[in-house]
């Protein structure tokens, strides 16, 4: 895998990325750890507006609807040791720019996101931990949050928020969050804590039960659950352990999941995670934050897990793969350098 860099815009301490379709064009966006602005461009990489000047501490970006046009966002997470007043707002585009409501004050939230079954919407959030009294303070650990969604959040403002209910409690570290396809239809979410990888699958009903499940005690950073290898069966690729430097990837055995790939070189503050499909295969994107701050390519190739170095020096805290116009994209917010840079991706033998 190769990759052509074009840096599109500079961002203080830059960390989220997301898709936002509005007006009728898909845009990219970038948002900002700190108190900093959040960022829409083209496709292309062409600047087309700043979304709010802050306040940032933007963990995560999300598309809510498109008609109309509602993005969702994690706001006020500025730390570990500052997040004590983080919570989930939304935008929606006004007479003079985009509106800011709030949807839940959820002390600590770092990731969240959308699952869905049987027609039905559920909000899916992750605490980090859940007070804290000193700096780097780990003793109330963090809970996986849920609540079903309604087709429009137009009701909900800073003094009637989105009621949600804890799912699991007792999580260290709860910092790793993907969304993905099931198989039986719908989506389910996994997350990645200092206890274990979590599977947490929606109800099938309003008033059902939510299934959630331990699938491996590993301490994990961040995950993605994909068939790499394409023998039908997914794989757990882990970053170990919080905000560490390993990249490994498990495999589904009759006696659980076995480490089957571990990247010998180690990658300090390992972060950035997002997979897109190329020929018909999974590709992860990986990133790390600290020493030669890489982004990598890893996939399952010639019966073996290969690595191609796509840049280095920049320091990724995320990324997002796309396509559009015909090219594979990546977008990624490098977060060391301030610099949001978007990358035409192409394989080697192509």
């Amino acid at each position: 895998m190769k990759a052509e860099k074009k840096v599109i815009g500079s961002l203080n301490k830059c960390y989220a990325c997301g898709t936002f379709e509005y007006d009728g064009i898909p845009h990219i966006i970038t948002a900002a750890e700190k108190s900093d602005p959040c960022f829409s461009f083209t496709q292309d990489g062409e600047f087309a507006e700043t979304l709010w000047e802050g306040p940032g501490g933007v963990m995560t970006v999300l598309q809510f609807s498109k008609d109309p046009a509602v993005l969702m966002a994690t706001q006020k997470f500025y730390s570990p040791n500052d997040s004590a007043d983080a919570k989930i707002v939304y935008y929606t585009k006004g007479s003079d720019g985009w509106d800011c409501h709030v949807l839940c004050d959820l002390p600590f939230v770092h990731r969240f996101g959308i699952v869905e079954k049987n027609g039905l919407r559920w909000l899916v959030a992750c605490t980090l931990k859940s007070a804290h009294a000193f700096k780097n303070d780990w003793t109330c650990p963090g809970r996986i949050w849920t609540a079903l969604l309604p087709e429009s959040l137009d009701a909900f403002n800073e003094n009637n928020q989105l009621q949600l209910t804890p799912l699991v409690s007792g999580l260290y570290k709860n910092h790793g969050f993907a969304v993905h396809e099931s198989r039986e239809g719908g989506s389910f979410a996994m997350v990645g804590t200092e206890s274990g990888i979590w599977r947490v699958d929606p109800p099938e009903t309003a008033e059902g039960e939510w299934k959630a499940e331990c699938i491996l005690d590993t301490p994990a950073s961040d995950i993605l659950y994909l068939d790499f290898d394409q023998d039908g069966e997914r794989e757990l690729l882990v970053l170990s352990p919080f905000h560490g430097d390993t990249l490994s990837v498990y495999k589904k055995t009759d006696e659980g999941f076995v480490k089957v790939y571990e990247r010998e070189k180690k990658m300090p503050f390992i972060h950035a995670i997002y997979a897109g499909m190329i020929s018909g295969r999974w590709i992860a994107f990986i990133g790390n934050r600290q020493e030669d701050r890489e982004l990598i390519a890893l996939e399952y190739k010639n019966g073996q897990y290969e690595v191609s170095v796509l840049d280095h020096g920049a320091g990724p805290a995320n990324c997002m793969f796309f396509e559009a116009d015909g090219e594979y994209r990546l977008l990624a917010a490098n977060r060391e350098t301030d610099e949001i840079a978007l990358y035409t991706l192409t394989e080697e033998d192509a």
